[in-house]
């Protein structure tokens, strides 16, 4: 297993440490033991630390959910429930780990680190983008993804604090969230629909000097 194999395959098991020991050496130890690697191997898989650590984690999840969905299944359903069943994956992917979650954030939120974690929270949502379908090139491109960013991390932070009955707080919020898009999204390709009617003086005027018989 090489460095970047033994990285992934220890990230889960650093996470379910992290809840009890942060985002340290020791729960890097706490995974290596639970996989069975070497310690000091396993500390090698992580040199850039809590960062490297917290990386780690989201790319094992980004790589779990490209595992379970193909575009194929996801194509049968409508964009928002396709949207939806990634968001939601991801959050049961994570469940039991709120503790986690909550030390990862607030590391990430730190001023040195924001630049990298919006460059994780990005390449997440390009990847939930393009399991839906996705294919948009102009400026789509670029606001899908930031919309998605948004949705995603507000509701993990309702989740990471949830006590709701099966996180239904969460999930309700996922939802309203979602609908508030799709909403907005038929809106925007209203006003921007070349075809649609608008007002054109010329066309007024014509009319005012030839009027319909």
């Amino acid at each position: 297993m090489t460095l970047d194999e033994l990285r992934l395959a220890l990230a889960p098991e650093v996470a379910n440490a992290a809840v009890f020991d942060g985002w340290s050496a020791a729960a890097v130890d706490a995974a290596a033991d639970a996989v069975g690697a070497d310690r000091d191997v396993a500390r090698l898989a992580f040199p850039g630390g809590a960062l490297d650590m917290i990386g780690a984690w989201i790319e094992a999840i980004d790589a779990a959910m490209l595992a379970h969905f193909t575009q194929e299944a996801l194509a049968k359903l409508p964009i928002r429930e396709r949207i939806r069943s990634l968001v939601q994956f991801r959050l049961d992917a994570i469940s039991g780990q709120e503790e986690a979650l909550r030390r990862a954030t607030a590391i990430m939120a730190m001023p040195q680190n924001v630049a990298g974690a919006l460059k994780t929270g990005w390449r997440s949502a390009d990847l939930m983008w393009r399991l839906a379908g996705d294919t948009a090139t102009d400026y789509n491109h670029y606001t899908k993804r930031t919309i998605l960013g948004g949705i995603y991390s507000a509701t993990l932070a309702v989740f990471a604090s949830d006590e709701s009955d099966g996180k239904a707080d969460t999930r309700a919020f996922l939802d309203r969230r979602i609908e508030g898009v799709m909403k907005f999204e038929k809106a925007k390709a209203k006003w921007l629909n070349p075809d649609r009617e608008t007002f054109s003086m010329a066309r007024f005027l014509g009319r005012l000097r030839y009027p319909a018989r």
